[in-house]
């Protein structure tokens, strides 16, 4: 028996190595000639530190110095030591040039051709060696279109995400057609059953992760081939978690695969659809955006994985709306289409008009953004993901202690006697719903803390702090992460009261320590209950 690990590096690039049982990945990567970084073999330097995405493993021995028991708790791991219990996914903190690796290339024969409307086309294509192409569902490959020129005399490559299973024997693609687009013209114009294409990959970091929780998959477009992809995989494993996909487009032509989808909802258990056209003159049911299909059931609170393929308008319609709505999922991952990226942050020269169009044309067939220096390099398109609990949790806090340090210059030996008193009774409110290191009530002491805190805030003279503050989403976080929650930090409570007496006192010193060390206590309140709510969604 062995297990598949997904080796996913900083530039896009995904290699798939076999491990054996009671082999560690560095081992089986290096057998396999990938270079990941390594030094000391014995979980000793952490020069390996990766990030585990999915799957279990036995992490091995390693010292406090090379890998931290938190880090351990949040995913981090060392490849030298770890060793899998099942398929992974692994982060590697480098780029497959580093480690002297790279996309593979493949070359395919198209079988099948669906030129659905005058605005989609799909396209199957097989390959002689499909068992050595693996890949996860929601990632990509770049495909060399037939007749072109990038200008080194190789094809110009677009880019397409699978819209089959990792496990189909088919590769299927869909493809927004543009007037003027290299591929578009190629496949409606002179594409036929038996031509070759040649493609490389797979890239991207967009992709099914464990599913620990519901799911809520939203497609704009031809962003509906990876959630397909995505669908096809669970399909072939069983879930125990409920699905919903909500699939917007701008006309009625541009929708497709409504059959495919249908037949899901029969195969595959706890799956639901629906879908929306823009026009106002649409025959659809369903008139408008993907934001007003949304549904309590769909969001569960927060606690729901949301994928999002579309262009950007739609992923920030989506993040507007969760947070108009209170609602912090806790995983969000999303595929923009974004014209106009630029490979790793650089300045790139001014383009040129034609430059410009072409580059439009590109990005509005593939539904990915075409570099202009570097035609369709992998990557240079934006994939991301969000997941508050942790990462954005810390953040948090620790924009709200910068925020509260600068507030105490101004506000230290100002406040007046009643605002004195006041700070005093909210810190004793905030105190009511404690007993000890347990919540007698987690709502009730967020709600409380929340007043404790804004208050020094509302009797600041400058208006820019305060309304600095109020954009923070700490107490949002704090109900999605607290509302389960038994343990807080022992010293929180009394940390309170000890900042009340540090005003009336004017004692700016003790102040700042006490903010410094209140801000790190209440990270590792939340931290504790992040980890106890992963744990207990994973049972």
């Amino acid at each position: 028996m062995t297990y598949q690990v997904a080796l996913s590096f900083e530039d896009g690039v995904t290699r798939f190595i076999k491990v054996k049982p009671n082999e560690t990945v560095a081992d089986a990567s290096y057998k396999a000639r990938i270079n990941i970084p390594l030094d000391c073999r014995d979980g000793a330097c952490g020069t390996c530190k990766a990030f585990c995405e999915s799957g279990t493993y036995d992490g091995g021995d390693y010292i406090e110095d090379a890998l931290t028991d938190e880090e351990a708790e949040e995913g981090y791991c060392l490849p030298c030591q770890m060793m899998p219990e099942s398929d992974l996914v692994v982060q590697i903190a480098s780029t497959s040039d580093v480690a002297k690796t790279a996309a593979a290339s493949y070359t395919a024969t198209i079988t099948e051709l669906n030129r659905y409307s005058e605005s989609v086309v799909g396209f199957t294509v097989e390959i002689d060696n499909r068992d050595d192409l693996v890949f996860l569902p929601g990632q990509y490959v770049n495909i060399g279109v037939p007749g072109s020129d990038d200008g080194t005399g190789k094809q110009a490559t677009r880019s397409y995400s699978f819209s089959t299973g990792p496990h189909d024997d088919a590769l299927a693609f869909l493809v927004k057609i543009t007037e003027g687009g290299l591929m578009s013209e190629y496949l409606r114009d002179r594409a036929q059953v038996g031509d070759t294409l040649e493609f490389t990959g797979p890239f991207g970091s967009f992709f099914l992760r464990e599913r620990k929780r519901p799911s809520l998959l939203l497609a704009g477009g031809t962003g509906l081939a990876p959630l397909l992809s995505i669908l096809s995989k669970v399909q072939s494993e069983g879930t125990d978690h409920p699905i919903h996909l909500i699939y917007g487009v701008t006309f009625d032509h541009d929708l497709v695969e409504l059959e495919k989808l249908q037949a899901y909802t029969e195969s595959l258990p706890d799956f639901t659809f629906d879908y929306c056209v823009a026009d106002k003159e649409s025959s659809a049911p369903n008139k408008g955006y993907v934001t007003g299909l949304f549904e309590p059931q769909h969001l569960g609170d927060g606690d729901v994985d949301i994928y999002l393929c579309g262009p950007p308008p739609m992923v920030e319609a989506v993040r507007n709306h969760l947070s108009e709505n209170n609602i912090t999922p806790a995983n969000f991952y999303f595929e923009k289409f974004n014209t106009s990226a630029t490979p790793g942050g650089a300045t790139a020269p001014a383009p040129t008009e034609a430059e410009k169009a072409a580059a439009e044309k590109a990005a509005a067939e593939t539904g990915r953004p075409v570099a202009l220096e570097i035609p369709a390099s992998p990557g240079n398109y934006e994939i991301g993901e969000e997941h508050p609990p942790v990462a954005e949790s810390d953040e948090q806090f620790d924009a709200r202690m910068a925020l509260e340090l600068g507030v105490l210059e101004l506000t230290i030996g100002r406040l007046a006697p009643e605002q004195l008193i006041e700070f005093r009774i909210l810190a004793e409110a905030s105190g009511a719903s404690v007993e000890g290191d347990h919540f007698t009530d987690a709502a009730a002491f967020t709600d409380t803390t929340a007043a404790f805190h804004e208050f020094l805030f509302r009797c600041c003279t400058n208006p820019v702090l305060l309304e600095a503050y109020n954009r923070l989403e700490v107490t949002q976080l704090m109900y999605q992460v607290l509302r389960d929650a038994q343990w807080i930090e022992g010293h929180i409570v009394d940390e309170h009261m000890q900042l009340v007496e540090a005003y009336e006192k004017g004692d700016k010193a003790a102040a700042r320590e006490l903010i410094i060390a209140h801000s790190g206590h209440a990270k590792e309140t939340m931290r504790r209950a992040i980890a106890e709510g992963a744990t207990a969604g994973a049972r």
